[in-house]
């Protein structure tokens, strides 16, 4: 056993599956590929224009809440972040900082500290643009992103290995999908990953056990004391659950062997590079005070209980069967193995076609284990390379 212990933090943002933005009654298309169409007045933040609360995207955050057996916040209002980037056309962002619609909850086994709504950002292309015709040392921006509804959840820092970080941003991947709150494809940009990673010594940790809190739903567990922590490094914008697992699992060897040779973690904003398989530095990390938030001016403060459609009973009727409440099923009613049943979670139509067999042969648990093997393994690959190739088939 090593003597350092790693101390990993999620934060994981992902667009919401809304007809419009955020703010604005802009299409709000992932697919379209030709730029700047997609805009108004509003996204591209034009003096005079006033933004208006998006309330399919409040719906969504409040329903993954839900599902999370989260705290859901009665009161909340938005604020401007502030900070200038030339993707951001306002120079800030409107997001939530002070009172997020969701708190606490659970998902995987890993506690959840907030889930909030902001927008997105436009689309930065450095460079080379690959044409002829446009070619040389510049940036463009396409703004069609520009004010997409965007989740942000972050986790409480008490995961210690990076397949636990890669699991959990699975089972979000998944869950969004079930609930249709999102796509969450990483590799179009829909979820993006940004995992905080520190390493301490285990002898400075060995009393984390005396922090306590209950983190929705009245679940308690177990958080560590943050003093106790080694310096936090922030990875940015990951874009595949291999390469999450791959990015933290390099930066606590990176963090450990600094410590050893008697170096100094700096917190700070590290990027991925895929191809050489490391992190390098981009920038000194911000805290909250440099975006100097306050309270957004041009939209209302939320009641959320004065909303019918939002009352905790609504919100749980509407609530699908959800992925480890299926999961349980399957065992239970089917008896097949764990492989056989997150094939059948990960793809909608595999299992309806499960679901008709099991049917067909009725309660034979040993014929429906012989049945599921085939399905998921001589039947499975005769079907497309677009199936093989996906993670998830769920239409």
């Amino acid at each position: 056993m090593s003597e350092y212990l790693p101390t990993i933090g999620l934060e994981i943002h992902a667009e919401l599956a809304t007809s419009t933005k955020m703010f604005c009654d802009s299409k709000n298309d992932p697919d379209e590929k030709r730029p700047n169409v997609n805009i108004c007045p509003i996204c591209t933040a034009q003096p005079g224009t006033l933004p208006v609360i998006n309330k399919s995207a409040v719906r969504h955050v409040l329903r993954v809440g839900t599902a999370f057996g989260s705290t859901l916040a009665d009161y909340s209002e938005f604020d401007r972040k502030n900070y200038f980037y030339p993707d951001i056309p306002k120079g800030f962002q409107i997001s939530q900082y002070k009172y997020p619609l969701v708190s606490g909850g659970t998902l995987n086994g890993v506690a959840i500290t907030r889930v909030h709504l902001e927008e997105d950002t436009a689309r930065s292309q450095h460079g080379s643009t690959g044409s002829p015709q446009v070619n040389g040392d510049f940036s463009l921006i396409d703004f069609n992103r520009a004010g997409v509804p965007l989740m942000e959840l972050v986790t409480e820092p008490v995961m210690h290995d990076a397949k636990t970080a890669g699991n959990f941003a699975r089972e979000l991947q998944l869950l969004l999908r079930y609930l249709g709150a999102s796509e969450a494809n990483m590799e179009k940009g829909e979820m993006r990953v940004e995992a905080n990673v520190s390493v301490a010594k285990r002898e400075d940790r060995q009393d984390d056990s005396l922090i306590t809190a209950t983190k929705g739903n009245d679940t308690e567990f177990v958080l560590p004391d943050l003093a106790k922590l080694g310096t936090k490094v922030e990875v940015k914008n990951i874009n595949s659950f291999r390469a999450v697992e791959k990015a933290i699992e390099y930066e606590i060897k990176r963090q450990i062997e600094e410590l050893e040779n008697g170096g100094v973690i700096v917190q700070e904003t590290r990027g991925w590079d895929d191809v050489k398989q490391r992190t390098y530095s981009q920038r000194k990390k911000e805290s909250s005070h440099d975006y100097r938030y306050f309270p957004e001016p041009d939209l209302p403060k939320l009641k959320l209980s004065e909303v019918p459609e939002f009352s905790h009973e609504i919100l749980r009727a509407s609530l699908p069967e959800l992925p480890w409440q299926k999961r349980e099923r399957l065992v239970k009613d089917y008896g097949i193995k764990a492989e056989d049943v997150e094939m059948y979670i990960n793809d909608f139509e595999l299992e309806i076609f499960f679901g008709s067999v099991a049917e067909y042969l009725g309660k034979d648990k040993e014929k429906l284990k012989i049945a599921s093997n085939y399905i998921t393994s001589d039947l499975i690959s005769h079907t497309s390379k677009e199936r093989q190739d996906h993670d998830f088939v769920m239409y």
